[in-house]
């Protein structure tokens, strides 16, 4: 009896250190890995060699309050320049980052916020951001200013667009459909260029997440 009693118990031993050595590899393959510059470029996320910093703005939010750089300090931002009468790429971006937001974990979620700057203030009241970004994300921000407030910000990080005429007094917005990344420190840190997709945009700001000095 005693001699299969101290088999089982070798036995069971092996078992649970496997389960344990398995656990720690799986566990291991999960969490973030930092990337070569080459890997994150297939990830189509470009991250500046040295962020860059940019001078102070003032904008209101869809809320109606004030957002100054201090706004962006103690997280990470993504900023996607757009429209909401915009009729394809806009709500296409929108719907990606927010399925990037709600895949990551409440802690990641807490380390992020996403901001649309609208690049047409004259419709793009406050009251209308509101409905807009809360229909993709209710923790998602709006953000607006004059038209000299938006161009200077847009301007810094290399966000490119200008107002078409349509029929009558209608118009449209053509833009670039960049995501702008900004680091905690408030600096413009990089962009993720289109086709976007939420599962590399993920794994590529993990890896940022993972190898930014604060």
């Amino acid at each position: 009896m005693s001699t299969k009693r101290n088999i089982w118990i070798t036995v069971a031993a092996c078992v649970v250190f496997a389960g344990l050595m398995i656990a720690g590899v799986v566990n291991k393959q999960l969490q973030p890995r930092q990337l070569s510059e080459r890997e994150m470029h297939e990830l189509g996320a470009m991250v500046l060699q040295q962020p860059r910093r940019f001078s102070d703005f003032a904008l209101i939010n869809h809320k109606g309050e004030h957002f100054v750089r201090e706004d962006l300090l103690g997280k990470w931002t993504l900023l996607f320049p757009g429209f909401t009468f915009c009729p394809d790429i806009c709500p296409t971006t929108m719907g990606t980052l927010n399925r990037l937001y709600n895949a990551l974990d409440e802690n990641e979620r807490d380390n992020l916020q996403v901001a649309l700057l609208t690049i047409d203030p004259e419709r793009d009241t406050p009251q209308q951001l509101d409905s807009y970004v809360s229909y993709f994300n209710p923790a998602f921000l709006g953000l607006t200013g004059t038209p000299a407030q938006i161009l200077n910000l847009a301007t810094q990080l290399n966000v490119v667009y200008s107002r078409v005429p349509l029929d009558g007094d209608n118009y449209t917005m053509d833009h670039s459909s960049n995501v702008v990344i900004i680091n905690p420190r408030g600096d413009y840190h990089g962009f993720f260029r289109p086709p976007l997709d939420e599962g590399a945009m993920r794994q590529a700001w993990r890896s940022m997440v993972k190898s930014f000095r604060g």
